[in-house]
């Protein structure tokens, strides 16, 4: 979803409704393997915990995606936050 959703912002030139078919072409083939995820996860996973593990890993694709492609620094508070995270998979994980 990472390049679906920011990977146009390096091509600011094209038509914007070229963008978005390309956009949910992408988005669409990630759907397909996202759902069956979701749905053999949910045997193991609450669906709090799915959504946890999902934006955990869309963030740290996300960093390396901004850093590489999109050639953006990774700044301290953009830092603080993810460890913020971290520290709510800490409390969405652990059995009270």
């Amino acid at each position: 979803m990472t390049f679906a959703w920011y990977g146009h912002l390096k091509y600011k030139q094209s038509a914007l409704w070229k963008v978005i078919i390309l956009s949910w072409m992408i988005a669409f083939m990630e759907y397909c393997f996202q759902v069956p995820a979701n749905r053999i996860g949910s045997y193991q996973f609450s669906t709090a915990q799915l959504k946890t593990i999902q934006e955990v890993i869309t963030l740290i694709v996300f960093s390396f995606f901004s850093i590489f492609y999109l050639k953006e620094t990774l700044r301290w508070n953009y830092i603080a936050g993810f460890c913020c995270i971290i520290g709510a998979v800490f409390f969405i994980f652990k059995k009270w």
